[in-house]
């Protein structure tokens, strides 16, 4: 769950990590749950902007490559700047990319909701959801050369966190949610 990583990284994340926020929704408790952190800086994306989250955290490791990034990605809006992983490998940038896998632009449905037009339909799912084909971010990774694992658990993703914060470079967890 989003709560499960923000937990797992409040736990581990090192002193001076630069956190990278485009969760969207997977992030809003994010606080809350990582307050009495090690200190870090924290990124976030203005409102109604998507697609900065990858670059965001591209330009935090350019400027500061002594320090951990970790960016948090949502899923959707990180297909607007997929890209970005090929530049985050080609200069061995220590990032540490944590997409949040719901396989759909769960803030486009909720918005949907906000202006009074009920639940999606059929065809709106069909360009809300993300799951025919299902994106396949491990896949996408590697083929940019980034390293990258999917974790479907809580205990396989508090694994490879520990794991990718161990290491220099670029690495992508897809954490299904």
């Amino acid at each position: 769950t989003p709560d499960a990583i923000a937990l797992a990284l409040a736990a581990e994340m090192p002193e001076g990590a630069i956190l990278c926020d485009e969760a969207i929704t997977s992030g809003r408790n994010f606080f809350d749950v990582t307050y009495g952190a090690a200190p870090h800086d924290f990124l976030q994306l203005t409102g109604g902007a998507i697609g900065d989250g990858i670059p965001m955290a591209v330009g935090a490791a350019v400027a500061c490559p002594e320090r951990k990034v970790i960016g948090l990605q949502a899923d959707g809006s990180g297909m607007y700047t997929v890209q970005g992983l090929w530049t985050q490998a080609r200069e061995r940038l220590d990032v540490l990319t944590i997409v949040f896998a719901n396989r759909r632009y769960q803030i486009l449905h909720g918005e949907l909701l906000n202006v009074g037009a009920g639940p999606a339909g059929q065809n709106a799912r069909r360009m809300l959801d993300l799951d025919d084909p299902a994106l396949d971010w491990v896949g996408m990774a590697r083929a940019m050369g980034v390293e990258a694992a999917r974790a479907d658990t809580a205990e396989a993703f508090n694994d490879l966190l520990r794991a990718a914060l161990s290491r220099n470079g670029p690495f992508l967890i897809e954490a299904v949610i």
